[in-house]
């Protein structure tokens, strides 16, 4: 499926979550937490109210008792500094976290971390 998009990010996490829908393990639990976008102050700032946390990556997951974060880029994107605070809580709570240049290294990320069923043919 292909999805037309303006962001080379979003079109790569859109083609994931098609791949994760595919070939997710059953037990397989996965989301993506909605902080991106624009917003107005008032929204933003009720947002955070209710905990949203800045630099979170673009998906979280969980399979058998463990955490995975995944953060998206596209070719020659960089962590912004938030992110890499994410990223480093999130290793230091127990969780595994991984950021994927393109859908083949995030396809790989999430094969070797056993979530998906089968490999990928090239």
């Amino acid at each position: 499926m292909i999805h037309r998009c303006a962001q080379p990010e979003q079109q790569i996490q859109r083609a994931l979550c098609d791949h994760l829908r595919l070939r997710a393990r059953p037990s397989v639990l996965w989301l993506h937490p909605a902080n991106g976008g624009l917003r107005n102050p008032r929204e933003a700032a009720r947002f955070k109210s209710m905990g949203l946390l800045p630099g979170a990556s673009d998906l979280l997951l969980w399979h058998d008792g463990n955490s995975f974060a995944l953060e998206l880029k596209s070719p020659g994107g960089r962590l912004s500094d938030a992110q890499l605070e994410f990223l480093a809580r999130f290793n230091d709570a127990g969780g595994h976290s991984a950021c994927a240049e393109g859908i083949d290294e995030a396809i790989r990320a999430l094969e070797g971390w056993h979530l998906l069923r089968g490999q990928c043919r090239p």
